[in-house]
C-alpha cells in the first residue's frame, strides 16, 4: 500500500480524537494526484467493498488496516472523483449498502458562518439543529452544532449505535461550528452530540439547542423534525392582529399551566394533549370572553416541577402534550376563535442539568464562568452570556423563531428584573460592577432592547411583556426614547398593594385606603398589565379567595368587589386559570384545577362575573381605549377612607365618553351615598358585582339613578346611590 497513512492518525480516528476527520474518510487524492483512495471506519464491519454509485458496479474491496474497523482502498485509475457507496458486510451476517456522509459536501455557506459570528443570523434556526436535506440527489439529515472549544464533536443516534466514533463532525474554522450530513435518515431519528472537550475528555451527551423536538421527558434526546408541513388556516387572523394587541384594544389574559388546567380522569389523570386542549380549553375561554391566552413556559424543560422556567430545548415546543404540528394546530383553533397566544419566553436563565446547555463544549459556552455573573444562586441556575454574539444570536433567533414559526403573537419575557441588575438577590461581596462600576447589566440591557426592536421591526403585529418588579423607568417606551421597548410591563406594584389591602379586615381598611388609591399616581407611567397571577397563588400563598377576610359570604363577597375595581381600573387584566371561579386552595402543578366547585353557586357566580367583567370592558370603550392615558381616568372622591369607598370615572377616546365606578369594600350597606357626576340626566347600572346571579345579596340601584342638580365632589351634578355591601357598581349615562 503506498498511501500509507501515519499510525497515530489511524489511532485517533478509532478512538474518537481526531478534529478533522474529513481530512481523512472519504474519498481523497494519494500521493499521486492520479490516483484515487477511499477510507472509512466501519466498527460493525467484517468487510467493506467499494460500489459504483451510478450503476452498482462492485469496483474494490477494502483493505482493513486497523482491527478496529478502520478501511482503505486505493484505486488505480485517474484523477477524477466520482459518486460511490460503501457495501457493508457486517459480523452480524447482514450485508447493507450505505451512502458514505464523508463524500459530501459542507452544508452550511460563507454567509451563515460569517453572520452568525457577528451575531446577526436572526434565522440561524434554519441552519443550526437537525435538517432534513437533499444532496446530490440523496436525501438525509443534514446536523450542525456550535462547540468552538470541543476538541471533537459527533453525532450519535440508534443509526450508529450510539458510537460517537462513528459520525465525527466537520469544523468550521473561525466559527466553531461542526457540521455533517448523514445520509438515509429522516423524521423521527432520535440523536444527540457527543462532545470531547479540550481536555479530552467525554461530556455526558449533549441534546441539540436547535432541536425543533424531544423525546418526552425523562427521556432527553433530541428528535428530527419537519417543520415545513403544516399547512395553517390562520391568515386572516394575521392580518387582523395588530388590533388585538393595540393599546387602546381591550385586552383580558387567561394565564394557564398546561398541565394542570385540567386532565384526563378517566385515563390515570393524565395530560391533555394540544388537540384536546384546542377542543376544550379554547372553547372555555372564549366563552368567558378573555381575548388572550398566555402560557406558562412551553419550550422543552426537563423537569416538572419548574413549571417550565428551567427550559433545555429554545426551539421545541415540549413533547409532554404532542407534537410540535399539534401545538400549532392548538395555536390555529385559538386564532380560529380570535384569541391571541401569549408565551412565556425564559432567557433570564437556564438550568444545570446535563443534556442541556451548561459546560455545553467542556467550556462555560452560553454562560459567564464566574459564578458572580454566572450563576442565579436562588434558583441552582445558570445566566447566559449576554455579551457574546453567538448567544445572543441564539436567544434572539429564538424569540423571533416562535413568532415566525409558530404564530405566536406575544412573548412575556420572565425575571427581566434578574436581567437588568448584575446585584440581583446578591450579597455585596457576591456580585462584580459593570464598567462603569455600577449595578446595572449593560450587556442584557443591550440584549433586551435588540430583542423588543426585532420584534416590532417584523411588522406582524406581535408584542411583548416584561414581568419586571423594580421601578425600572421606561420599561414599555420605545428604545428611541431611552426605554427598553417593552410593549407591556407587570404593574406589580399594584397587585402587591390592593392584595395587601384586601387581607385587612374592613373594619381596619380605613387606615390602609393608600394602598388602594396610590396606583393612579403612577399607573400611567407605563403600559401595565394587572396581573393576579400563578405566584400570588403558590408557595403557601393560599388561593385569592383565601386572602379574602371575613366568613365564607364575605370572602366571595370581597372578590367579586375586587374583581370589579380591577377590571375597571386603568391597566389591561391578567388572571391565572381556577382565579375565574375562586378555586379555594393555592395552585397545585401537579394536579387538576378544582372543577368541581362550579357546582357550587357562589363559585359559579365568580365564574360569571369574571364572564360579565370581561364583555362590559369589551363593549365599554372608556373602559379599555385610554388603560394609558391619565386624561381617560379622573378620581371622583379617592378620600372617604372612613367609609372605604373610592369612586372615580373612566373615558374612552371621545372624551364625553365615560362611565362612572364606585366600590365600597365595607361590608355595610350604604344608603343615599351621594356621588358627583359631570352632566344631568339618567345613569343606568350596567354592572353590580352583589347581582344575585353572581352569588351577591341582590342590592342594586333598580336600573340606575337620575343625576340631581346638586353640586358635590366638585361637580356640577349628583347621584345618590345605594351601594351594595363589598361590592363594584358601575354606572353610564343613558344618553351614550
Amino acid at each position: 500500500m503506498k498511501n500509507v497513512l501515519d499510525r497515530m492518525i489511524v489511532e485517533a480516528i478509532v478512538s474518537g480524537d481526531y478534529g478533522d476527520p474529513f481530512a481523512v474518510l472519504g474519498m481523497h487524492h494519494g500521493h499521486d494526484d492520479n490516483e484515487l483512495l477511499v477510507r472509512t471506519f466501519q466498527p460493525e464491519a467484517k468487510h467493506v467493498f467499494l460500489v459504483n454509485g451510478d450503476t452498482g458496479e462492485e469496483i474494490a474491496e477494502f483493505e482493513k488496516i486497523d482491527g478496529a474497523g478502520f478501511f482503505q482502498v486505493e484505486l488505480g485509475r485517474g484523477g477524477e472523483k466520482f459518486r460511490y457507496k460503501l457495501k457493508l458486510h457486517q459480523y452480524s451476517g447482514d450485508v447493507v449498502e450505505i451512502e458514505d456522509p464523508y463524500r459530501f459536501h459542507s452544508v452550511l455557506g460563507e454567509l451563515d458562518v460569517y453572520l452568525f459570528a457577528e451575531g446577526r443570523h436572526l434565522d440561524i434556526y434554519d441552519k443550526l439543529g437537525a435538517h432534513l436535506t437533499e444532496i446530490d440527489g440523496v436525501k438525509g439529515v443534514s446536523f450542525a452544532v456550535w462547540a468552538p472549544n470541543a476538541k471533537r464533536v459527533s453525532v450519535v443516534g440508534g443509526y450508529n449505535n450510539w458510537d460517537g466514533r462513528v459520525h465525527p463532525m466537520r469544523l468550521r474554522v473561525g466559527c466553531g461550528i461542526w457540521e455533517i450530513f448523514i445520509p438515509n435518515i429522516g423524521e423521527g431519528e432520535l440523536y444527540k452530540y457527543e462532545i470531547k472537550g479540550e481536555d479530552g475528555k467525554l461530556r455526558a451527551l449533549k441534546s441539540d439547542p436547535f432541536a425543533y423536538y424531544s423525546e418526552k421527558r425523562p427521556s432527553t434526546a433530541s428528535v428530527v423534525y419537519n417543520l415545513d408541513r403544516y399547512e395553517w388556516k390562520d391568515n386572516d387572523w394575521i392580518e387582523e392582529r395588530q388590533r388585538i394587541n393595540r393599546f387602546d384594544a381591550p385586552i383580558s389574559i387567561y394565564e394557564v399551566h398546561l398541565g394542570s388546567w385540567r386532565r384526563n380522569s378517566l385515563e390515570g389523570l393524565r395530560y391533555l394533549t394540544y388537540l384536546e386542549l384546542a377542543d376544550e380549553l379554547v372553547p372555555y375561554v372564549k366563552s368567558l370572553g378573555f381575548t388572550h391566552i398566555e402560557l406558562l413556559p412551553v419550550t422543552e424543560y426537563p423537569f416538572d416541577g419548574s413549571w417550565g422556567y428551567q427550559t433545555t430545548g429554545m426551539f421545541a415546543p415540549t413533547s409532554r402534550f404532542g407534537t410540535p404540528d399539534d401545538f400549532r394546530a392548538f395555536i390555529d383553533a385559538c386564532h380560529a376563535e380570535g384569541i391571541g397566544v401569549i408565551l412565556d419566553w425564559v432567557p433570564g436563565h437556564f438550568p444545570k442539568d446535563a443534556h442541556g446547555l451548561a459546560s455545553f463544549d467542556g467550556s462555560c459556552l452560553y454562560e459567564h464562568q464566574d459564578t458572580r455573573q454566572g450563576e442565579h444562586m436562588d434558583w441552582g441556575t445558570k445566566i447566559y452570556n449576554f455579551g457574546r454574539a453567538e448567544v445572543s444570536n441564539f436567544l434572539s433567533a429564538s424569540a423571533l423563531f416562535w413568532l415566525k414559526k409558530y404564530h405566536i403573537d406575544g412573548l412575556r419575557v420572565d425575571a427581566v428584573a434578574s436581567m437588568l441588575y448584575l446585584d440581583y438577590s446578591r450579597e455585596d461581596n457576591n456580585w462584580i460592577p459593570n464598567e462603569n462600576g455600577g449595578n446595572e447589566n449593560i450587556e442584557a440591557i443591550a440584549f433586551i432592547r435588540r430583542v423588543n426592536e426585532l420584534v416590532f421591526e417584523q411588522d406582524i403585529g406581535a408584542t411583548t411583556f416584561a414581568e419586571e418588579s423594580t421601578a425600572w423607568p421606561m420599561v414599555s417606551r420605545p428604545t428611541y426614547m431611552g426605554g427598553l421597548g417593552f410593549g407591556f410591563k407587570w404593574n406589580m406594584g399594584w397587585m402587591n398593594d390592593t392584595l395587601e389591602y384586601m387581607k385587612e379586615d374592613p373594619i381596619h381598611r380605613r387606615y390602609h385606603h393608600n394602598k388602594l388609591t396610590f396606583g393612579p399616581i403612577y399607573a400611567f407611567n407605563e403600559n401595565f398589565v394587572l396581573p393576579l397571577s400563578h405566584d400570588e397563588v403558590v408557595h403557601g400563598k393560599g388561593s385569592l379567595l383565601n386572602k379574602m377576610p371575613g366568613d365564607r359570604w364575605q370572602k366571595f363577597a370581597n372578590l367579586r368587589c375586587y374583581y370589579g375595581f380591577m377590571f375597571t381600573h386603568p391597566g389591561k387584566k391578567l388572571l391565572f386559570m381556577g382565579a375565574e371561579f375562586a378555586q379555594d386552595r393555592e395552585w397545585m402543578a401537579n394536579e387538576s384545577l378544582s372543577w368541581h366547585l362550579l357546582n357550587d353557586p357562589m363559585h359559579k357566580g365568580i365564574q360569571s362575573l369574571i364572564r360579565d367583567l370581561n364583555s362590559v370592558v369589551k363593549y365599554t370603550p372608556a373602559l379599555h381605549e385610554r388603560d394609558f392615558d391619565g386624561d381617560g381616568f379622573e378620581w371622583i372622591d379617592y378620600n372617604d377612607a372612613d367609609n372605604s369607598v373610592v369612586s372615580y370615572i373612566r373615558r374612552g377616546h371621545d372624551n364625553d365618553d365615560y362611565v362612572v365606578v364606585i366600590s365600597n369594600f365595607t361590608p355595610v350597606v350604604r344608603h343615599n351615598y351621594r356621588v358627583g357626576v359631570p352632566e344631568g340626566g339618567f345613569f343606568s347600572e350596567i354592572l353590580n358585582t352583589d347581582a344575585e346571579e353572581y352569588g351577591g345579596s341582590g342590592v342594586d340601584n333598580k336600573g340606575g339613578v337620575t343625576a340631581s342638580n346638586d353640586g358635590w365632589n366638585y361637580r356640577s351634578h349628583s347621584l345618590s346611590l345605594t351601594l351594595p355591601p363589598l361590592a363594584t357598581i358601575v354606572l353610564s349615562p343613558s344618553s351614550r
